[in-house]
């Protein structure tokens, strides 16, 4: 069986390669627009491509039966419609539910009439970087909403759920809510990281417009979209689920990515 994983120079896309051929999958294709980056396996069949970009798929799809497509929202009618008519039997996509952008995706995937899968993650615990460079400069971290909470989940283990699904059967037709194990709050999260650093670590709640300039140098104009977001998580907050438990084992705690990222924040 050919497996097909698209965007696998990213992080989550990478992430799924390993874990497939972990698993002993012998036939997969990797669709990536810069393969000199990612330093693939022996054995593992590269394609030059980009998803956003359609003339460049010719031929990427040919012979695959499953795929693992990742969240390109431009071009993903046409992309569906190419998979489909190559032949491709089912869609694991990394998409989102109607509170989010990313639904386009899920909604264009079962529009095809291939079987399905959809992997619906909330945020990863990699987001925590945004601390870093206040981590790094003292012991204070300025934040508006330091009681929003949810349950971050890590790349990996959204990796290995998508591995998992395209290897084995009875996933067609199901939407899978990944988040991390617990729901914790960002004062707890920046806790969680100075215990792993070996620092007492503060949290100081500032205003929502002090905070949007804080953010503003890294992230321009999204930076109030994502200071509302964690205001929305207050009231909100996201529960975990054990979907990357019951599917994979096991679940990384944001505890143990910290742990395992602690040179980010030093």
């Amino acid at each position: 069986m050919k497996i097909l994983v698209t965007a696998a120079s990213g992080n989550i896309g990478r992430m799924v390669v390993d874990h497939l051929l972990a698993a002993g999958a012998d036939d997969v294709r990797v669709l990536s627009n810069h393969p000199e980056r990612a330093a693939f396996p022996p054995g593992v069949e590269v394609v030059k491509g980009y998803l956003g970009k359609v003339s460049t798929l010719t031929g990427a799809f040919d012979g695959v039966e499953r795929m693992y497509l990742a969240p390109v929202l431009e071009t993903v009618e046409d992309v569906v419609a190419l998979a489909r008519k190559a032949g491709v039997r089912h869609i694991v996509d990394l998409s989102g539910d109607e509170t989010t952008d990313w639904q386009p995706i899920a909604r264009a995937v079962e529009q095809s009439g291939l079987e399905w899968t959809h992997l619906y993650a909330g945020e990863f615990s990699e987001n925590a970087a945004i601390w870093c460079d206040p981590i790094r400069a003292s012991d204070e971290v300025r934040d508006p909403f330091p009681e929003a909470a949810n349950a971050p989940i890590a790349m990996a283990d959204i990796a290995r759920v998508a591995a998992k699904v395209l290897l084995s059967e009875g996933h067609a037709g199901q939407t899978y809510t990944l988040t991390g194990p617990q729901t914790l709050t960002r004062a707890e999260k920046i806790q969680q990281i100075g215990a792993a650093l070996g620092r007492n670590l503060s949290i100081v709640k500032v205003p929502r417009d002090e905070a949007i300039r804080i953010l503003e140098p890294a992230m321009g104009e999204y930076a109030e979209w994502y200071v509302d977001g964690i205001g929305s998580m207050v009231d909100h907050p996201q529960q975990a689920t054990t979907t990357v438990a019951d599917l994979t084992g096991s679940a990384t705690t944001f505890a143990q990515w910290v742990t395992a990222n602690t040179d980010q924040f030093r």
